[in-house]
């Protein structure tokens, strides 16, 4: 079980070695960041992004939570963490791709799909069935369809990446750069099991890459 002293041990592991080892990196890297490709995430532990595309630090502009979603653009007084990294990396990055990639053995999905959570207070569940409620409409249309079965598991799982970028499509920035050819939304799924990347094409359709 990893502890904060293994962390602080894997610092010193890092400072020795990989630091060291991309020390021109790092110094280029402390003058500011150029990532080309955004990647929006689930915060779950086994599904790091860097880890799975193997990129080196400053690549990529990660954005990790909840089953990998992105609430619709609205306004209010609320904290908008994902509309906030969004519009960062979107007008002020510049980033040209946007990759959501959900994953297998989701429990954020689970969590949807099962509604545990409806109902509870703040601090007891009540902050994440307000979360994957974003998630209603499409579990609603999946159960109907699967039942409760491993397949619905399995669709809802995809859906999570349809339904954020369908979301992404409701801030102003995102159309009109994609009209423009300045910006492309692509999504992911990767299957822990058997540890596939499914790439997912314009019809909405997922195939291994």
């Amino acid at each position: 079980m990893t502890d904060f002293t293994d962390l602080v041990a894997g610092y010193r592991r890092f400072r020795t070695e990989g630091w060291s080892e991309q020390r021109e990196r790092w110094a280029q890297l402390s003058e500011g960041q150029a990532p080309r490709v955004m990647v929006i995430a689930c915060s779950d532990s086994r599904v790091d992004p860097a880890q799975i595309f193997d990129v080196s630090p400053g690549e990529i502009f990660v954005v990790r939570n909840i089953a990998n979603l992105v609430p619709p653009f609205e306004l209010g007084g609320g904290r908008h963490g994902v509309s906030a990294a969004l519009e960062f990396a979107v007008t002020q990055l510049e980033v040209p791709e946007i990759v959501v990639m959900g994953h297998g053995t989701c429990g954020g999905v689970a969590a949807a799909l099962s509604r545990r959570f409806e109902g509870a207070p703040p601090g007891e569940g009540g902050f994440i069935a307000h979360w994957v409620d974003l998630l209603d409409e499409a579990r609603d249309r999946i159960l109907a369809e699967f039942g409760n079965t491993p397949e619905a598991v399995r669709a809802m799982e995809l859906e999570t990446v349809r339904v954020s970028i369908a979301n992404l499509r409701t801030f102003p920035c995102i159309p009109e750069r994609e009209a423009a050819g300045k910006l492309k939304l692509r999504g992911a799924y990767f299957a822990i099991r058997d540890g596939e990347l499914w790439v997912m094409d314009d019809a909405g359709d997922f195939a291994r890459a």
